[in-house]
């Protein structure tokens, strides 16, 4: 597997376009911070999409039952192997890490 940085200037494009290969995909979503450990947010539910607004700078993941907020994302990084997005994880501003990590990898294209 490949961790792979994505900058943030391109994080709105790549987002639209995961975001359109999402459905039917389940994701589990984890936040960890030194203050929290480890937190589960949702377990396995289907991922409805990504939306990131650089105008607020707010990402948006939007899980079945959950629309989890990431105020001020920082640094993003794609974990792949070859051509398939296994999980993702965002760092905020206050070092927390936002981990998605998906239970069947989405085929997607390498970011460029």
């Amino acid at each position: 597997m490949a961790m792979t940085k994505i900058d943030k200037p391109h994080w709105q494009e790549y987002f639209d376009r995961m975001s359109k290969l999402l459905p039917g995909k389940n994701a589990e979503l984890e936040v960890d911070s030194l203050e929290l450990g480890s937190q589960i947010e949702a377990e396995w539910v289907p991922v409805l999409g990504f939306v990131y607004d650089p105008a607020s700078d707010i990402l948006a993941i939007m899980v079945d039952g959950l629309d989890h907020m990431i105020r001020h994302p920082q640094v993003l990084y794609i974990d792949m192997l070859g051509s398939e997005l296994m999980s993702m994880e965002v760092i905020d501003a206050d070092q927390f890490r936002h981990i998605v990590k998906l239970r069947d990898p989405l085929l997607l294209p390498a970011p460029q």
